[in-house]
């Protein structure tokens, strides 16, 4: 395995394998709440940081961190209040935050094109050493976040009112899930790109759901896939010189469409075996629901 001794490759393969478990582990939560798309909003408003922190020479992955997550806070603001016109908040928020983004790369003595390219589309050969240092840090916090308040945060997504009557704090935890998706966003973005980690938030899990028949199920699934298709795609894009963060969301996408494949005949299996079962239920039912009172007999007295 000649890839293992390049040391740009030992760091590609471990910031790969650390968005490979957080990205889905976050995902299984926004798509619960059928948020699927919000880390794509993210990565728009993420880009601002990206730019301030090459307009301010600072390391762009924690500027990236701190915008997405001030963004990700006012998204689940404008979610929870903007009754009328938060749609459209929303998308002032999200163009806002690329055309910033692109402007501020611009401006920034050291920007470039390049620069924002290998940031929108993921680059292998750019992920420095402060940049796994960043990605370990933030993604130690998403594990915490996402395995230690599993519970709570299922139930959020599940059903916000019955939280609320359990007594749990539904708009904290809200927004704690904002802000994981968010930092989740920043440490995928070398590896996938801005443009592409909402993909690998969603299509892990949506997969996963193919085959799965329970929340921790689901849970496991994605995050193995996800692992897999990560580490797949980045060995991929380094023998054949092609886009990670493309290779690895087409790599999830191929999953998808292969468990996709082989449960339809397992679920329609299901199905009849469960009609079977309810035939003989009703054929069995007829000798104790028909029964009906004899004419001329006490009441209570059945046949």
């Amino acid at each position: 395995m000649e890839f293992l001794q390049d040391p740009f490759m030992q760091r590609a393969l471990l910031a790969a394998v650390l968005v490979g478990i957080t990205a889905p582990a976050v995902g299984v939560h926004l798509v619960q709440r059928r948020q699927a798309l919000m880390g794509d909003g993210i990565g728009h408003v993420a880009l601002t940081g990206v730019g301030l922190g090459f307009l301010l020479s600072t390391n762009p992955v924690w500027m990236a961190t701190l915008v997405a997550v001030v963004g990700s806070v006012v998204m689940e603001l404008i979610r929870a209040y903007g009754r009328t016109r938060g749609d459209i908040a929303l998308a002032m928020l999200f163009y806002g935050g690329m055309a910033g983004g692109v402007m501020l790369i611009n401006l920034a003595p050291n920007g470039s094109n390049a620069n924002l390219t290998s940031y929108l589309f993921g680059s292998l050969s750019t992920v420095s050493d402060e940049d796994v240092t960043a990605i370990c840090l933030l993604a130690g916090f998403v594990l915490l976040v996402t395995v230690g308040l599993r519970r709570q945060l299922f139930a959020v997504s599940q059903d916000e009112e019955f939280a609320r009557v359990t007594g749990l704090p539904v708009r904290a935890l809200n927004l704690l899930v904002a802000v994981t998706a968010a930092v989740t966003v920043t440490v995928a973005m070398r590896v996938v790109g801005l443009l592409l980690v909402s993909a690998l938030m969603v299509v892990p899990v949506a997969a996963s759901q193919q085959v799965a028949k329970s929340f921790v199920v689901t849970f496991v699934g994605a995050v193995a896939i996800g692992t897999a298709v990560t580490l797949s795609g980045t060995v991929v894009s380094y023998y054949q010189d092609v886009p990670p963060g493309a290779t690895i969301v087409l790599l999830a996408i191929g999953v998808f469409v292969l468990l996709t494949v082989l449960a339809t005949p397992l679920a329609r299996r299901r199905a009849k075996a469960l009609e079977a079962t309810e035939s003989e239920c009703d054929l069995d039912l007829p000798a104790a629901a028909v029964a009906r009172p004899v004419d001329g007999a006490p009441n209570g007295v059945r046949v």
